[in-house]
C-alpha cells in the first residue's frame, strides 16, 4: 500500500484521532436504538410473519427495475399517513438519503443555507450536487435570514433551501423550527428537516418536532429508520412533485438495489408500536428528566434535555482516556472527536435508550464523575438545559 496511507493513519493516532472497530460491550449508553426496538420481539415477529407470507429479504434490483415490491409502497403508503404528509419515499439509509435529496433537489441557481452543525451526509449532497452553499451559525434563525437576504441582494433569483436537524445527533439541541419555518415562508423558501434523532421519540406519535409542519408544500422531511425505530433505511416525506424528482433524477436512488422488501415490513411493524405505544416515549421522558438532575447533581452541569447527553472534555485524547476509563467500569459509552465535531470538544456522547434502566443510568453518573476526578479533568459546559422532551 502506498506510505500516504500509513503516514495519515499515524498522525491520526499521534493526534489521539485513530478509530477502530470495536465490540459491544456493557451497558447501552451509545446507541441510538433510544426505545430498545432493535432487539424487541415484536419486530421479530413481524420479520417472521413477513417471511412467513413470502416477503424475500433481497430486492434483487433497484426501484426502478424488478426491485420494487409491494412492501415498499406498503410502507411508503402507511408512513405518509402516519407523518402525515403528501407522500414518502423508502431509502436504504439516512445518509443516502440526504445526500440524494441535496445532490437532486436544489438547483444551479437555488442557495442551500444550512446550520454550521449539520450531518456529514447534507455536506456531502451539497458538494455533489449545483447550488450555492453557505454556513449559518447554529440554531440561529436570524442568521438564516440574513444569508438569504444578502443573496438576494447579490442577485441570486433561484429558491432558498433550509436545511437544519430537528435534534441534534451531537449536542442534543433543539432547533427553532418555528422561526425557520417563518423564514421559509418569507423568502419563498424550502425548510428540509432531519428529524433522524426525534423520530419515534418527540411530537405525537413519535412523529418527530416537525410533526406541526407536516404537510407544507415548503417542507421536506427526513425520518431515519435505524434510530427509534429499530430497523434500518430512511423515509423522505415531501409533496409528490418532489418525489417525482427524486424518482427521476436522483442517482443514489436510480442506481442503487432498493432496500430490503423483508425490512420495509418491520419498519411497517416499528411505525405502528410509535402509534400505539406511547409509554415507551414517556419511560424514556422519565430517564431523562432523572438522569439529568442526576448528572446536574453530581457533575454540575445542565443538560440538553433530550435523550443525547454530551460530556464535554476538550482535548481528544482526554475524551478516549475517559471514555476507556467509564467502559472498564462496565458501561458502553465512546469518545467523539473532531471532525464529527468541532475543534477543542471531544466528548462522551451520552445515548440514553430503554435499553438501560434508571439504576444503570444513575451508577454511569457516578462512574462518570469519579472517572472524571481519578483523570483529573473537568467537563466543559456547551449546551444550554432544554424544558424537557416534548410530547
Amino acid at each position: 500500500m502506498p506510505d500516504s496511507h500509513e503516514r495519515a493513519l499515524k498522525a491520526l493516532q499521534k493526534r489521539g484521532r485513530l478509530r477502530t472497530l470495536s465490540p459491544r460491550a456493557g451497558i447501552d449508553f451509545s446507541s441510538n436504538d433510544y426505545l430498545g426496538l432493535a432487539s424487541a420481539p415484536e419486530l421479530a415477529a413481524a420479520a417472521a410473519e413477513a417471511l412467513a407470507r413470502g416477503v424475500p429479504l433481497g430486492a434483487g434490483g433497484s426501484r426502478l427495475l424488478r426491485g420494487n415490491h409491494h412492501e415498499h409502497e406498503a410502507l411508503e403508503a402507511e408512513a405518509a399517513a402516519f407523518f402525515k404528509a403528501e407522500t414518502a419515499l423508502f431509502f436504504g439509509g439516512g445518509f443516502q438519503a440526504n445526500y440524494a435529496l441535496f445532490a437532486t433537489l436544489p438547483q444551479r441557481d437555488d442557495l442551500v443555507v444550512h446550520d454550521e452543525l449539520i450531518h456529514a451526509s447534507v455536506h456531502d449532497g451539497i458538494r455533489a450536487g449545483r447550488a450555492t452553499a453557505l454556513a449559518a451559525n447554529h440554531n440561529d434563525a436570524q442568521a438564516f435570514d440574513d444569508r438569504i437576504t444578502a443573496w438576494r441582494a447579490r442577485g441570486g433569483i433561484g429558491r432558498p433551501w433550509i436545511a437544519v436537524e430537528s435534534l441534534y445527533s451531537m449536542d442534543g439541541d433543539c432547533a427553532p423550527l418555528a422561526d425557520l419555518i417563518a423564514v421559509a415562508d418569507r423568502h419563498d423558501g424550502v425548510l428540509v428537516l432531519d428529524e433522524a434523532h426525534a423520530t419515534g421519540v418527540f411530537g405525537p406519535q413519535g412523529r418527530g418536532l416537525g410533526a406541526a409542519f407536516e404537510g407544507r408544500d415548503n417542507v421536506v422531511s427526513l425520518h431515519t429508520c435505524g434510530k427509534a425505530l429499530g430497523a434500518s433505511g430512511a423515509l423522505v416525506l415531501a409533496p409528490a412533485v418532489l418525489r417525482d424528482f427524486l424518482i427521476n433524477r436522483s442517482r443514489p436512488f436510480i442506481y442503487a438495489t432498493a432496500p430490503s422488501p423483508l425490512i420495509a415490513a418491520v419498519v411497517r411493524r416499528a411505525l405502528a408500536i410509535c402509534g400505539d405505544e406511547p409509554q415507551r416515549r414517556d419511560t424514556l421522558r422519565q430517564r431523562v428528566g432523572e438522569f439529568g438532575r442526576l448528572a446536574s447533581a453530581k457533575l454540575g452541569l445542565a443538560l440538553s434535555g433530550s435523550q443525547i447527553q454530551p460530556f464535554i472534555v476538550g482535548g481528544d485524547g482526554d475524551a478516549v482516556a475517559l471514555a476507556k476509563a467509564v467502559r472498564e467500569r462496565g458501561f458502553d459509552v465512546r469518545a467523539v472527536r473532531p471532525p464529527t465535531v468541532p475543534e477543542n470538544t471531544a466528548r462522551l456522547r451520552i445515548a440514553l435508550t430503554l435499553n438501560a434502566t434508571a439504576e444503570d443510568a444513575a451508577r454511569l453518573v457516578d462512574a462518570v464523575a469519579e472517572s472524571v476526578e481519578a483523570l483529573g479533568l473537568q467537563l466543559v459546559p456547551r449546551v444550554p438545559a432544554l424544558a424537557g422532551m416534548a410530547r
